[in-house]
């Protein structure tokens, strides 16, 4: 089956379409960077971009599809993408095209709130549900719950809010309103499903996880996952709503914008006597909130240079070493087992629980630093003498760092090198104040605990430097850095739809 596809890059989209390719079809991604966006499957996807806002744009998208789905949706506005310019006239658009193009059938995927929810963005997927409804051939609408998934806009930030070090934790109201969040490749298996079956013509389908929870009962779970305490605050709405606007003006974001605040404050849950098709329809066996928790833990995405503000610093921290009884690969192999051990005490690698400080591809390390709580490194591209981390969302740098251990003639060069920006106005601050020496500090007792594993000794000492980049050079390392990031996710990918296709 050949799916026209909107929406494929955000945490939903991303898993339908891996999900899509494991089942043997193939996939026209519609998307306005649908060339880069696609980069993340090995094949089966081809790239076709545009905006849904933008009727000629769609025009032709789906000449030769079998179905549409449709899941492009935003829950914030931002200058012309507004809900009735993306949500509601951007669904027009896409049924028109897929009448002109004679497809027979069309998935759109709406919001559990959306027949009852008074926020905007619930009125705007209301609007878009009639339209879809007017469709002149088969369609099915089906409406997940909080869908929770690595870099959500909701739950994932929470999660980074309890990681860090932040002056207040708020909780919206009371922090007891029900919602039913639904993990992100739950929800993905169900769209695909509902593409393949040809007996939901005009049914809509109502998807929820299995637990119900609250904004209380998610802090006290992500306190427990972390081995973190942090203090959660009351804020009534319209205080949060105005606090949330400020924040964001230093680049603090809580995640939740006006009309969040209204959909949290309505609910998200399958109302009584209603039926979760997740289960009862589709067959799919949910995930528990609790193992979704520990999974989400571990997968939230990379934080780029491109990401952050201000100036982009290289650093290096190295040693040249004599008398050593070693070769690179196996003082680089030792550093790799022993990345916990050789950091200083006040840099706790594998802080969290389950966590590991043990570096290998793909491994998300946690460490716990002062004045900052717990960040996330992600092991993006390992060999055996050196090894990239890139920074993970959450964390207040927006770079990489690079580790790597070189013969030099007789030598021995073990080097730390960071690629540094920062992620918010608040973490410029602090870079500038104690962030700085408490890095030197930390990557110069790296390279010395490494020269003394060694068994040789470095006569010039450790020593650093640090230059900021061009542009032009920060321009090719945010590309370096995209592409190692882009490989591993089309590793994953790939072995996703290998295992689904076996």
């Amino acid at each position: 089956m050949r799916v026209l596809v909107t929406g494929g890059t955000g945490v939903v989209g991303i898993g339908t379409v891996t999900e899509l390719l494991a089942r043997g079809h193939s996939v026209v991604l519609f998307s306005r960077h649908a060339d880069t966006d696609a980069r993340q499957w090995v094949s089966g996807v081809i790239a076709l971009t545009g905006d849904v806002a933008d009727a000629a744009s769609v025009t032709g998208a789906a000449t030769g599809c079998t179905c549409v789905l449709h899941m492009v949706g935003i829950v914030g506005e931002t200058g012309d993408a507004t809900y009735e310019s993306v949500n509601v006239q951007g669904t027009a658009h896409i049924v028109a095209e897929a009448e002109r193009a004679g497809v027979p059938r069309l998935v759109f995927v709406s919001s559990l709130g959306a027949p009852v929810g008074e926020s905007d963005y619930h009125r705007s997927k209301a609007k878009a549900e009639s339209i879809v409804r007017q469709f002149d051939g088969a369609w099915t609408i089906c409406r997940p719950g909080n869908v929770y998934g690595p870099g959500d806009e909701q739950i994932s930030q929470l999660l980074r809010m309890v990681r860090g070090v932040s002056p207040v934790l708020p909780v919206i109201g009371d922090g007891d309103q029900p919602f039913q969040p639904i993990w992100w490749e739950d929800v993905a298996r169900a769209i695909a499903e509902i593409v393949e079956r040809s007996d939901l013509d005009r049914r809509e389908l109502d998807l929820a996880g299995p637990d119900l929870t609250s904004q209380n009962d998610l802090i006290k779970r992500l306190k427990a996952l972390t081995g973190r305490d942090v203090m959660s605050v009351p804020v009534p709405g319209l205080l949060a709503s105005v606090g949330a606007k400020a924040l964001s003006l230093v680049g603090w974001d809580v995640g939740l914008n006006e009309s969040q605040l209204t959909m949290l404050s309505e609910g998200n849950v399958i109302a009584d006597g209603g039926v979760n098709a997740l289960t009862e329809v589709l067959s799919v066996l949910p995930t528990k909130l609790s193992d979704g928790l520990r999974l989400l833990a571990d997968q939230q995405p990379e934080q780029l240079p491109d990401e952050g503000i201000g100036e982009v610093r290289r650093k290096r921290y190295w040693a040249d070493i004599v008398g050593h009884r070693c070769t690179a690969e196996s003082l680089f192999e030792e550093f790799r087992q022993s990345f916990n051990e050789v950091t200083p005490r006040f840099v706790e690698a594998g802080a969290e629980p389950g966590t590991t400080s043990e570096l290998a591809e793909g491994a998300t390390v946690t460490l716990a630093l002062p004045l900052r709580g717990h960040v996330q490194v992600r092991v993006a591209a390992l060999e055996p003498r050196r090894a990239t981390m890139v920074t993970i969302a959450g964390h207040p740098l927006a770079g990489a760092v690079r580790f790597l251990c070189e013969p030099r003639g007789a030598e021995l060069r073990f080097q730390v090198e960071v690629y540094e920006r920062a992620a918010t106005v608040l973490d410029l601050v602090a870079m500038r104040t104690i962030g700085d020496r408490l890095q030197d500090h930390t990557w110069e007792q790296v390279v010395l605990n490494m020269q003394k594993r060694s068994g040789g000794t470095a006569p010039a000492g450790v020593q650093r430097e640090q230059e900021p980049l061009t542009e032009q050079e920060a321009t090719e390392l945010t590309a370096w850095l995209k592409e190692i990031t882009v490989r591993r996710k089309r590793e994953e990918h790939a072995e996703t739809v290998a295992g689904g296709s076996a």
